[in-house]
């Protein structure tokens, strides 16, 4: 009899340890889990370009750059533009000249002169006449861009303009300069000086600058490539617009009302607790779904964009980093 309660102590005592560990995997097994949200820290870029296309002459900041608002970037090669500006102080200098001549009243020589400077204008519209047919007939081809047929229908109409405006000075001298000629030879000294401004802030388009305070995150052309008109040359991240993005199942958006604040964390400051302003909720379409689950007769839940603004600034935080919300 003895013997037999010995061999049952063993036997109860494995049932009862074996009970203690199903309650302690049940009490594990049914705590209530916490839910972690990720996501990403991003920042506000802008693009830096020109207006007029180029080659890169120089490139003054490197990649991960400091820069402020107004410090010189790069600078661009533009010798068409050049030559448009001394086109357009040339023109700028003649129709000066020309309206000195209405002020005081044309001689002989300012006659012949200003018939000269017609019949040069005269030629330069046949020749542009000529240029835009031989352009217009090969895009038609498809052999020309555009691009070209723009540049030749615009020498087109400038050349025309000037060949007129050479005529009207012509036929001012040879008549004598009336009231009337000499208020257009003042409008012709404004138009000119319109084009020298014009084409002088081209010239300024060739020197890139920042225009807010950022940090340099790529720099696409090498020195010596050439750039077309609006081609982004770099990119400027303005380090102090910096918010979080949140793909969320639209089941979980109750946990991130809009106007709320939240907690969160960022694990590469070493878990730093931070504090996020719950911004704006952004449908991303049917084509993100998180979930289906119409086979189980429910519905498919979609995926919306969740935006969060920092309460405060957070030093040391880069575009990339993880930020985790536990909910």
């Amino acid at each position: 009899m003895s013997s037999k309660k010995n061999n049952l102590i063993p036997s109860v005592a494995i049932l009862t340890g074996m009970v203690a560990l199903a309650a302690v995997l049940g009490f594990f097994a049914f705590q209530e889990k916490t839910e972690i949200i990720q996501g990403q820290a991003e920042v506000t870029e802008y693009r830096v370009s020109s207006k007029v296309p180029g080659r890169i002459a120089k490139i003054f900041v490197k990649e991960g750059q400091l820069v402020k608002a107004g410090d010189t970037l790069a600078l661009l090669e533009a010798p068409d533009i050049d030559a448009k500006l001394a086109q357009a102080r040339a023109a700028e200098a003649a129709s000066q000249a020309q309206n000195r001549k209405a002020e005081k009243g044309a001689r002989q020589e300012q006659i012949a002169a200003a018939y000269e400077m017609w019949q040069k204008a005269k030629a330069g519209a046949e020749i542009a006449q000529q240029t835009h047919a031989r352009v217009k007939r090969l895009h038609e081809q498809g052999v020309m861009t555009a691009q070209k047929l723009d540049e030749a229908t615009a020498n087109l109409k400038a050349s025309e303009a000037t060949e007129k405006a050479a005529r009207a000075q012509y036929e001012m001298a040879r008549n004598g300069a009336e009231r009337e000629d000499k208020e257009a030879a003042a409008a012709m000294v404004s138009r000119a000086q319109g084009a020298v401004s014009e084409v002088s802030s081209y010239v300024r388009e060739t020197v890139l600058t920042a225009a807010a305070d950022g940090e340099v995150t790529d720099i696409f052309p090498s020195v010596g490539e050439l750039v077309g008109t609006g081609a982004p040359v770099m990119n400027i991240a303005r380090m102090d617009d910096m918010w979080v993005t949140f793909h969320l199942r639209e089941d979980l958006l109750p946990q991130l009302q809009r106007g709320s604040k939240v907690e969160a964390t960022v694990p590469a400051l070493s878990g730093r607790k931070v504090v996020l302003h719950i911004d704006t909720w952004k449908d991303m379409g049917s084509y993100a779904v998180w979930k289906a689950t119409k086979m189980t007769g429910e519905f498919d839940r979609k995926t919306f964009e969740v935006k969060a603004s920092f309460v405060q600034p957070v030093e040391g935080l880069r575009p990339g980093m993880s930020v985790l919300v536990e909910r």
